[in-house]
């Protein structure tokens, strides 16, 4: 009796691991893509896409932990039509990139990003927009480069008073278990979400679809547990004070009823950094980019005017 129990227990151990190694691999997801292209990077492929006529002015699209580049598609008409060519692309772990994998670090999406802006022969200044933990990426990659960054806007960015949602609160703080945790609720829970912001004002349709297909990826759910553990659950307090000392103009924009990035990291951002500018657009939660893209462009015009 005892080998049974001791059996079915690994069975339900097991079980989240064995469906991960089931579920699709990216490269299926691959087929057929006809806008955009991959990057040879070391560590592996990265998906990114242009938009826009080719000018100077580059502005460098960076997403945050669980939405892909597409998260960006309600205000890319709009950066090209403030003079700007978009570049945007998938981190590493999510969309059509690969699924290395490293720990999720800033280090490690700087590497990224880095690598890819020279794979494109981008060397002079370009301005960077992160969205949420996209932002800890745009201000490491300013602080560590700033003679190749022009201006900086971050979005709800992460890494100050990040507050994460039930379960990947928990899973996050569990270590091994928290692993086993994630594999089981993680893909339901990131669902979920999308389809309370599906049922919200947003410019993307289909997004409940989008992150169904997303989450039934392999490595997708192990690299957003990776990020939250590694370059989320982190305060950045000396990030930002040095990419005040760049003098680099920086402009941020918050949700008014953002629970994820509340409006007390506004607060905070503003001692680190005194002369960042920033916005908040009332009544949006954490889903900025396609929630309220016509706010947040009218904010980037008056920053891009004004510096």
């Amino acid at each position: 009796m005892a080998w049974i129990i001791v059996g079915i227990v690994a069975l339900i151990a097991a079980a989240p691991f064995v469906r991960e190694w089931f579920r699709a691999p990216v490269s299926a997801a691959r087929d057929g893509i006809e806008d955009g292209g991959f990057a040879e990077l070391s560590g592996g492929k990265t998906y990114y896409r242009w938009y826009g006529a080719p000018t100077s002015h580059v502005i460098v699209l960076i997403h945050g932990l669980t939405t892909p580049h597409w998260v960006f598609s309600g205000i890319v008409r709009g950066l090209n039509l403030l003079g700007y060519q978009v570049l945007a692309y998938d981190l590493f772990g999510r969309g059509l990139s690969d699924r290395p994998g490293d720990a999720q670090t800033p280090q490690f999406f700087l590497h990224q990003l880095n690598e890819l802006l020279i794979e494109q022969g981008l060397d002079g200044p370009v301005s960077l927009l992160g969205y949420s933990m996209g932002g800890v990426i745009a201000a490491q990659f300013a602080v560590t480069y700033p003679e190749r960054t022009d201006r900086v806007i971050l979005l709800a960015p992460a890494g100050i008073d990040y507050t994460p949602a039930e379960p990947l609160k928990t899973a996050g703080a569990s270590g091994v278990l928290g692993n086993w945790l994630w594999r089981v609720v993680g893909s339901r829970s990131l669902r979920r979400a999308a389809r309370r912001d599906a049922q919200a004002p947003t410019v993307i349709p289909d997004l409940e679809k989008r992150m169904s297909e997303e989450t039934g990826r392999r490595g997708y759910l192990r690299a957003v547990l990776s990020a939250h553990r590694e370059s989320l659950a982190i305060n950045l307090e000396n990030l930002h004070r040095d990419l005040a000392k760049t003098e680099i103009p920086v402009l941020a924009i918050w949700g008014g009823e953002d629970k994820v990035i509340p409006l007390t990291s506004m607060g905070k951002l503003t001692q680190w950094n005194r002369t960042a500018r920033h916005h908040v657009v009332d009544g949006v939660g954490h889903a900025l980019p396609h929630a309220a893209p016509n706010e947040i462009i009218a904010a980037i015009t008056t920053f891009f005017r004004e510096v």
